[in-house]
């Protein structure tokens, strides 16, 4: 799993580092915030320490969500330069989101890798095993993933992976495209066919 991390985190960290001035500052896949702002989140475990982050959130009154807001809007100031080198030097670092693992780490990367990268048009390869790995988490049991979408009678099915979840119409697309979806994401539905794709225009109507 560290392996997975490890490479994604340096693959990311490569992506960034490209990245001109107007694209680290060009919309996110995440609601409000920049690119500047996910890079600055990615990177905050590593940057903030466990008294400094019990403090932050004990001042946002308990409230995580206020709190990495308050984070990543301050700290997409920082330069370009830095978050990336940051995010390099800590590529095999074992940090995990509290009761996530390492597999809820992975997740971590690389959904906000796909925030960061799909709405720029970047086509940032996740390696099959992290993507299969990510998805199967993100699913996980009941009719709702872990960021709510709902899942039932939906028969998701990946077009450049084996990998499928789930029984009713079909919604079938990329890896890539299926998890930022999943993940609670807006995305366009073009990129998708099947069935289910009625389903959803008719659930966002």
């Amino acid at each position: 799993m560290m392996d997975l991390i490890a490479a994604e985190r340096r693959a990311l960290a490569d992506v960034l580092g490209g990245l001109s001035t107007a694209q680290w500052h060009a919309p996110s896949l995440c609601a409000g915030w920049t690119v500047a702002h996910v890079a600055a989140h990615l990177t905050m475990p590593f940057r903030i320490s466990a008294d400094e982050f019990a403090l932050g959130l004990q001042q946002a009154g308990g409230q995580f969500t206020e709190f990495s807001d308050a984070v990543a809007d301050r700290d997409s100031r920082l330069p370009q330069a830095d978050l990336v080198a940051v995010l390099r030097d800590n590529a095999e670092n074992p940090w995990s989101p509290p009761g996530g693992g390492l597999a809820g780490a992975l997740s971590h990367d690389v959904i906000h890798g796909l925030d960061i990268t799909w709405p720029l048009g970047i086509d940032h390869q996740v390696p099959g095993p992290a993507m299969l790995k990510v998805l199967d988490l993100t699913v996980g049991p009941g009719d709702r993933t872990l960021f709510g979408f709902l899942l039932d009678a939906l028969e998701l099915r990946a077009s450049d992976l084996d990998w499928s979840f789930g029984h009713g119409a079909a919604l079938h697309g990329r890896g890539r495209d299926l998890l930022p979806l999943l993940a609670g994401r807006p995305m366009p539905l073009e990129v998708f066919s099947g069935a289910g794709v009625r389903r959803l225009e008719a659930s966002t109507r």
